[in-house]
């Protein structure tokens, strides 16, 4: 794959107007105001949201999937918590440099929170950019390789309670716009590229350990990642009338159960590599609210996770194929065990990556690419579903000297498929060496999952 190439002519940073409608309306007071949240608390009204939820649910850009309460019956959080560093020096991403690196955040929420989500945001650079490429460290050791690209190719970020695991994810695989090949990016860039993917983690069931009036520590890691990744996450709390604080417990801990599978066979720069890993949860907790009385949330996450390398030609030719399958559910349930609120969450990204290197002399090379990956998404909450699959298929080929390319070929197909229970939606793109061949939009649409 090319290396980054960072200097002044192709390194920059984007210069962005931002513009924010606020819909106003009588707002929720939190009991205790929270120690980590500076600014104005805003809410929104039932009947300005109508058109911002409609545009939430449908009309998502890289992914549809939101357990943001929407499904739920939910509006947009009262309140919103940064999850960050506090410091800022080099923004406010928490900076992760290896498996054993993790940051935390002291956090007090209101007393009267009566329900909790933690949207995750994660972004990975430099060593662990293709961390899903990565050989093991003893591939490297071995044949005395300069390459710090090694830990190999598992990776999920976790988030922890006082201590205590409360959620996980395996990441989507984004390639940046000069990632693999990139000739492949114009104009047209790889999913989640332009807008990363963000993961929800419901904490509703801990609110008996968060709402106790005191500070709790969050804290945010990588599992087998290097140097080095970037997260934050965003609290979002939804207040009860009562400001007086709820009443709440954690009912159920189940797991969270895990296991991985490594094997690994290689001689001298040729071999195979393969993970397996699979880890399930389950976490169940009750609250009891002003207006609806006693409510338990079931949280429950499951996920599966498949990886092979495979070096051949003396290590030239590199085959990655990676899947990686989601579940995520929410149930609700009230005092006599009737189901007042459910959404299900499940996601694929399967992943194939091919390259191959020849050596031209002179300090040139032919590199020979091939990517073809995806998002799928199905989102459903009772009678509501909703499904969406985004994929790219890019192929060719450069010639390159010194970080350079001093040409090549690129071809990339991207199919995005989205339906719903009343609509449906589908777009086709083709782009040859820079420029579009295709683009057609339909809103008759198959079955796409």
């Amino acid at each position: 794959m090319l290396e980054n190439l960072v200097n002044a002519e192709f390194t920059g940073v984007y210069h962005v107007n931002v513009s924010l409608d606020f819909y106003s309306d009588d707002q929720i007071s939190p009991a205790v105001a929270p120690s980590a949240a500076e600014g104005e608390v805003l809410d929104f009204g039932a009947g300005d949201l109508e058109m911002v939820l409609d545009r939430a649910v449908k009309n998502s850009v890289d992914g549809l999937g939101s357990l943001l309460g929407f499904g739920l019956g939910e509006m947009p959080a009262d309140l919103i918590i940064p999850v960050s560093d506090d410091f800022g020096e080099r923004g406010f991403w928490f900076r992760i440099e290896g498996a054993g690196d993790s940051h935390s955040t002291n956090i007090q929420i209101p007393s009267n929170a009566r329900r909790a989500v933690l949207e995750i945001y994660v972004s990975f650079h430099g060593d662990d950019e293709f961390w899903y490429s990565n050989p093991p460290d003893s591939y490297i050791k071995v044949n005395n390789l300069t390459t710090a690209r090694g830990n190999g190719a598992f990776r999920e970020v976790y988030v922890s309670i006082d201590g205590k695991l409360v959620g996980y994810v395996v990441p989507f695989p984004v390639i940046f716009t000069g990632g693999i090949n990139p000739l492949f990016w114009e104009p047209v860039v790889a999913i989640g590229a332009f807008n990363l993917p963000t993961y929800e983690i419901d904490l509703t069931p801990f609110l008996g350990i968060l709402s106790d009036g005191g500070s709790h520590e969050f804290t945010i890691g990588v599992s087998d990642g290097i140097s080095f990744w970037l997260v934050d996450a965003n609290l979002h709390l939804w207040l009860d009338q009562n400001i007086f604080g709820v009443q709440a417990k954690t009912a159920a801990y189940v797991g969270p159960s895990y296991s991985i599978k490594r094997k690994s066979k290689f001689k001298k720069l040729d071999g195979s590599f393969e993970i397996e890993a699979k880890r399930k949860s389950k976490f169940e907790g009750w609250v009891v609210t002003w207006d609806q009385g006693n409510l338990t949330t079931s949280f429950e996450q499951e996920t599966k996770f498949e990886n092979s390398i495979k070096f051949q030609n003396n290590g030239n030719d590199k085959k990655v194929k990676q899947s990686v399958t989601s579940k995520t559910e929410i149930k609700i349930t009230n005092v006599v065990g009737e189901v007042v609120g459910q959404a299900s969450l499940k996601r694929k990204y399967p992943l194939k990556v091919i390259t191959s290197t020849r050596d031209m002399g002179n300090g040139t090379y032919h590199l020979f690419t091939n990517v073809d990956h995806s998002l799928k998404e199905r989102f459903s909450s009772g009678n509501i579903s909703s499904s969406l699959t985004n994929s790219q298929a890019s192929d060719g080929w450069m010639l390159v000297q010194d970080h350079n390319v001093l040409s090549g070929e690129a071809k990339t197909d991207q199919s995005y498929v989205y339906i719903d229970n009343y609509s449906c939606y589908t777009r086709n793109v083709a782009a040859v060496n820079g420029q579009l061949t295709r683009d057609n939009t339909s809103f008759i649409c198959p079955n796409y999952w």
